[in-house]
């Protein structure tokens, strides 16, 4: 799959085969920490205002965090070989921007959705692949886009060579 990332920037829409994306458990690691540091005050949102947290105006106590995907298809799987942050990366309280042009063997993105706390100060996660991320990942170019939600929670997406979508697409940690 050498060739793809190149003819993926060409725009072409060639999707190799796949059934399982493989993620080293190092890099799950990295994502971890990544999560830990750009969550870690969660519990800070008491008291302010939502509208003001989902503009991005109020105090952020949490930032969303955008990462590239790099790695190759082999047979039926794509392994995730590195992670790279975004270029221009425009972090939100609720919302994260960035992108992935240039990246060597690119193969998709992952980024973090961080708590929101309810009016009791109590942690609400947004588990899995929102209805949002799904729409922007059919529109990229991307063959893979994962999100994590928290320390040890992962939900993923693949696209198939006839252009459908599959969700959730197996991950597995080795």
């Amino acid at each position: 799959m050498r060739g793809f990332g190149a003819a993926l920037l060409a725009g072409m829409a060639l999707v190799p085969p796949f059934r399982v994306i493989v993620l080293p458990a190092q890099l799950r690691g990295m994502m971890s920490a990544v999560w830990v540091t750009n969550n870690r005050h969660w519990d800070e949102l008491a008291g302010q205002n939502t509208l003001t947290q989902l503009l991005g105006t109020g105090r952020p106590t949490q930032l969303e965090y955008l990462g590239c995907l790099a790695g190759d298809v082999a047979n039926d799987t794509l392994f995730v070989r590195r992670l790279v942050q975004a270029a221009h990366l425009k972090q939100l309280q609720f919302a994260v921007a960035g992108d992935c042009e240039g990246v060597p063997d690119l193969v998709g993105t992952w980024h973090t959705h961080p708590y929101r706390a309810d009016a009791a100060g109590r942690a609400q996660k947004e588990p899995g692949l929102s209805a949002l991320d799904l729409e922007s990942f059919a529109a990229a170019r991307d063959l893979v886009t994962i999100v994590m939600w928290d320390l040890d929670s992962l939900d993923a997406a693949m696209k198939t060579p006839d252009g459908a979508l599959r969700h959730p697409a197996p991950v597995a940690v080795r």
